[in-house]
């Protein structure tokens, strides 16, 4: 794990067909080429497309040098089509990344499926979908079809959840965990297909109470990122939550912790179910991140959010072990 460039792993797919170019299949599409291989991808509007990706790439390449880049990595090794079969073809993997909507991305897996070879690994993108709803019109080789959930920014965040659907077999699952190792990701295999999968699970409950919060004008937005950011956020990105409250209970560690915090869990400390996005809610929600944004763009942002991640990844892999499972610097 070093700064420098690195060879391009041995299970990195040479050519990789994205389905769809908003900010998900963006990303997904620039971590390829940093990885060395070559990007296919496929959108109606292919203008569009190629305006979007030339500026992911403008946007993430800094980032993406700091961490180390694979010897063979290009940026320009991609193109883009508005032929599906072209776009699947010859690729040792096709990411579908069009919006979460489940007919739309059951018809448009099913197009894959009859499209790419039948050794031609398919993954998806979405956030909550089960794998199996999605292979219902897949009549090719459904097996091959798996969650494969990432995180934005997709070029920086080494996370993606794998779900198998009914008919995926283990070694398929061994396959796209080679793979997604080859582009310096952190496979992490959900056991069971479960709506929102396990980490977007987590979020959603954060992201519901923060609602309530502002809905009952007990904190704005920033104070509410305030309190993630300098307080519970700076843990978990090194522990975790379970191995957070691990050390709240001393050293007598989690057991203690739960004799001691337990019995807090049946008080009315959090509402689990989301307040109603009224048109009140939704001005205050938008008008306290705009004041957070203070005048600066999404791209200004964007550039920002990156320079931070990528200085945290390389602390975090200094202190946690496990990061070292990571191959490469991507």
């Amino acid at each position: 794990m070093t700064e420098a460039s690195h060879d391009k792993p041995l299970d990195t797919p040479a050519r990789i067909g994205i389905i769809g170019t908003g900010v998900i299949g963006c990303g997904w599409a620039v971590r390829a080429l940093a990885a060395g291989a070559e990007v296919v991808a496929f959108d109606t509007d292919t203008d569009m497309a190629a305006q979007r990706l030339s500026e992911t790439i403008e946007i993430a390449w800094p980032s993406l040098t700091k961490r180390g880049l694979s010897t063979n990595a290009d940026r320009n090794a991609w193109r883009v089509t508005d032929d599906l079969t072209e776009a699947v073809a010859d690729a040792d993997w096709v990411q579908e990344s069009v919006p979460e909507r489940t007919e739309l991305k059951q018809r448009v897996l099913a197009d894959i499926d009859r499209a790419a070879p039948p050794q031609t690994l398919i993954g998806s993108s979405t956030s909550g979908i089960k794998p199996t709803e999605l292979a219902r019109y897949c009549e090719h080789a459904p097996s091959r079809l798996f969650v494969a959930h990432p995180f934005n920014p997709v070029y920086l965040l080494p996370l993606v959840e794998i779900v198998g659907n009914e008919h995926t077999t283990p070694d398929i699952i061994a396959k796209a965990q080679a793979l997604f190792r080859g582009l310096c990701m952190r496979p992490l295999v959900v056991r069971r297909e479960i709506e929102g999968h396990i980490a977007d699970r987590l979020m959603e409950a954060l992201w519901r109470e923060a609602l309530h919060l502002v809905n009952d004008g007990i904190a704005t937005t920033e104070e509410i990122d305030a309190a993630v950011v300098y307080g519970a956020g700076l843990r978990w990105s090194l522990m975790g939550t379970f191995l957070t409250f691990h050390l709240a209970g001393g050293e007598a560690g989690m057991r203690h912790m739960l004799e001691q915090f337990g019995p807090a869990l049946k008080l009315p400390w959090t509402k689990l179910e989301a307040p109603e996005l009224t048109d009140g809610l939704v001005d205050r929600v938008v008008e306290g991140c705009e004041h957070q944004a203070a005048g600066r763009s999404v791209a200004q942002l964007e550039e920002r959010r990156d320079a931070f991640l990528t200085d945290l990844m390389a602390l975090v892999e200094q202190y946690w072990p496990e990061a070292e499972g990571l191959p490469g610097r991507i």
